[in-house]
């Protein structure tokens, strides 16, 4: 019995060889197969060139149709800054408003840098980036230009606490303001 094992395992082992040795006569066959694709795909570009040009045509087409559909867009005549949550009461950053509006941003820069108000420095940051904004994106002449809005309104109020007399507490409210700056362009 012990001889009928060994001849079993043999005869098993035998097939599995001759399983593998068609293998490896199969990889020739898959390299013509491959060399056989390489020449389709070197053919196949030629005959796709005259569609990729009918597309490129197409895509011009829509291309010009878009541009004489558009509407031309009428000139921007002013230009905006905000600034959230300056770090003052909206009261106090209002005597400033008011002083500035009106005015060219020149004049105006001139009387916020010799004005002794704790807001006058937010508030001529914000008159600068909104006369930035009007020159650089939409190419308005800087000397031409004038504070034509500014309004200070209540922003975001932080509430805390103070200790008083006998242990108790009172609410202290810490206001602060956003500001808005619109200028404009004389004509």
């Amino acid at each position: 019995m012990a001889e009928e094992k060994k001849e079993k395992k043999t005869a098993a082992k035998k097939p599995a060889a001759a399983k593998k040795a068609p293998a490896k006569k199969a990889a020739p066959k898959k390299e013509a197969a491959v060399e056989a694709k390489e020449e389709v795909k070197a053919a196949a570009p030629a005959k796709k060139a005259p569609a990729k040009k009918a597309a490129a045509k197409e895509e011009a087409k829509k291309v010009e149709k878009k541009a004489e559909k558009k509407v031309e867009k009428p000139a921007v005549t002013e230009a905006i800054c905000t600034v959230w949550n300056i770090r003052t009461t909206p009261r106090k950053v209002r005597l400033v408003c008011d002083v500035v509006r009106g005015k060219s941003v020149a004049e105006a820069l001139g009387i916020l840098s010799r004005l002794n108000k704790a807001a006058s420095l937010p508030v001529a940051k914000a008159i600068k980036s909104a006369a930035a904004n009007a020159v650089n994106n939409f190419g308005m002449q800087e000397n031409l230009l004038y504070v034509a809005e500014i309004q200070a309104s209540d922003g975001l109020r932080i509430k805390r606490f103070i200790p008083r007399a006998k242990g108790s507490a009172s609410g202290l409210v810490k206001r602060n303001a956003n500001l808005r700056v619109i200028v404009k362009e004389a004509k």
